[in-house]
């Protein structure tokens, strides 16, 4: 891509985004520009739509990852080379609505358990005591614990957005065991080097590990910490507006799926076949 490349990249942080998101879309753009084999400046709408029916087509790739190429050549075109991305007239495909996976207090009660490691079990505690995304709980320091005031400080999260959110009693104490076994100096969760934070994929091994020794058979994440989090707040009757504002959720509608998947007003209906006449069926 040689200058296209240094433009795109330049662009990229002028506008804001994250490392990660910097580098997933200058992959993405030089995959596109190595396929058509010619100056990205060349190519037309056209060319554009074959690329990504291919990817759907050919290489099966999911429909997030379809929007994120989408993305990256939109932002390419546009802002880089400055070009009318909505003459091409690409359409979008849709983002499936998924509900998110939400683990009960018992099943993190289990995971938790099962994660032995002190450092590993203080790094998933932390995460869902704050409902910390991942490369937030990586990127805490040591400071970011702010036991009088029972919050923890999250620095630039996504958006670019300081926020506090919530730190529970047991994860401070939990916090504070660690501290002295390990005693950390800038990062809180240091990786190798101690110079350098906890890589992501570390913490996603950690978990994967300790649901499988729980048992626990729901296709969880390290992000269904942060949806068990907002999930039981809003089952102990906490409002939605303070748990947009924990979450770093720039919009309501955002927090709004969680209404979705709590039972806080689903557990006062008693069903129907339950109030059936006890002489109407067999028992069970």
């Amino acid at each position: 891509m040689g200058k296209f490349q240094d433009q795109l990249q330049r662009d990229l942080a002028l506008k804001g985004f994250s490392q990660s998101t910097c580098r997933t879309y200058v992959a993405h753009v030089r995959r596109f520009v190595d396929h058509m084999g010619r100056s990205p400046a060349t190519v037309a709408g056209d060319d554009i739509r074959t690329y990504l029916h291919s990817l759907l087509q050919e290489k099966s790739v999911s429909q997030s990852y379809l929007n994120q190429v989408y993305s990256a050549l939109k932002f390419f075109y546009e802002t880089t080379l400055c070009q009318d991305w909505s003459s091409f007239r690409i359409p979008r495909t849709k983002q499936p609505k998924k509900l998110p996976i939400v683990l009960s207090s018992a099943e993190l009660a289990r995971v938790f358990e099962v994660t032995t490691n002190l450092k590993h079990r203080t790094i998933l505690v932390t995460m869902y005591s704050g409902g910390l995304r991942l490369n937030e709980t990586t990127h805490l320091r040591v400071e970011d614990i702010d036991s009088d005031r029972m919050q923890i400080r999250v620095r630039q999260g996504k958006g670019a957005k300081d926020r506090y959110t919530l730190l529970a009693q047991r994860a401070l104490s939990l916090l504070r065991i660690y501290w002295q076994a390990e005693r950390p100096t800038t990062w809180l969760f240091p990786g190798v080097p101690a110079t350098q934070p906890l890589s992501g994929r570390s913490v996603q091994k950690v978990l994967g590990r300790s649901l499988a020794k729980a048992q626990i058979l729901k296709p969880a994440t390290v992000h269904s910490l942060r949806h068990s989090f907002a999930t039981h707040l809003l089952e102990a009757g906490v409002d939605l507006y303070y748990i947009q504002r924990f979450l770093g959720h720039k919009t309501a509608q955002t927090t709004a799926i969680y209404l979705h998947v709590s039972r806080r007003d689903i557990a006062r209906i008693v069903h129907p076949f339950d109030q059936w006449p006890a002489d109407a069926l067999p028992a069970f």
